[in-house]
């Protein structure tokens, strides 16, 4: 895994590191965009596009955040997308479902 989309994309959503990823690994999800682990080749042209800064490479990830590498992996698995490795965000559209502990999360207008 190259790069982790994180709390900053909850309910914002912006699609800028979208339009700009070379791959289409970057799917959306009901209320927060989530990074294909397998398709993501690792440019970082996401993290200067989202502005938000929500997307960390996985080595610089703050320990608080961690969490969110296990968050967009599983997104794609079978109990939560069943997505697996479609190979383009573009072929599969937004998805109406999110990853449980997201889905948990408290809208961002109520913090």
């Amino acid at each position: 895994m190259a790069h982790v989309i994180t709390t900053g994309c909850i309910d914002v959503k912006d699609g800028a590191c979208v339009q700009c990823c070379p791959v289409d690994c970057i799917y959306e999800g009901a209320r927060t965009l989530y990074i294909h682990p397998d398709e993501c080749i690792d440019c970082g042209i996401c993290v200067s596009a989202c502005p938000t800064q929500a997307i960390y490479e996985v080595f610089r990830l703050p320990p608080a955040l961690a969490h969110y590498t296990a968050i967009n992996r599983e997104f794609f698995a079978p109990e939560v997308s069943g997505l697996g490795s479609p190979g383009s965000a573009q072929d599969v559209g937004p998805q109406a479902c999110d990853h449980p502990r997201i889905a948990q999360e408290l809208p961002s207008a109520a913090l």
